[in-house]
């Protein structure tokens, strides 16, 4: 059985016409872990929303706040030393890939869904 690694998607919604909601129930759908990061608390099938950045091991963060947004997230997600991040559509951030790489974490400009229906999650 391959491990499952554990995913931080920041940006969860509870709306389920909301890419991090569908994200987010495809990667349970797939069995992985998933760890749920928002401005409010919520829940998605089995993932409960947080506004606490965990201090869990996390391997994969997805992205869904614009670059707008992300400063906020910088300092954090480094300290978390995923090996990956990815930024979905729209979240595209050249200032947060230079940062990241910095710190020996890869930035993935890439669709968290479209790779789990690929099969190459």
């Amino acid at each position: 059985m391959s491990e499952k690694k554990k995913t931080l998607i920041i940006g969860a919604s509870e709306n389920p016409a909301r890419y991090s909601n569908m994200a987010i129930r495809s990667l349970r759908n797939s069995n992985h872990e998933v760890v749920a990061l928002a401005k409010r608390e919520g829940q998605v099938e089995d993932v409960k929303i947080t506004t606490e950045f965990p201090s869990a091991e996390i391997d994969t963060v997805s992205l869904y706040v614009g670059p707008q947004r992300q400063p906020e997230y910088y300092s954090e997600v480094i300290n978390l030393q995923p090996r990956r991040v990815i930024f979905n559509p729209g979240t595209e951030n050249p200032e947060f890939y230079q940062l990241l790489q910095e710190n020996d974490i890869e930035p993935v400009e890439a669709c968290t869904l479209v790779m789990l229906s690929i099969g190459n999650y």
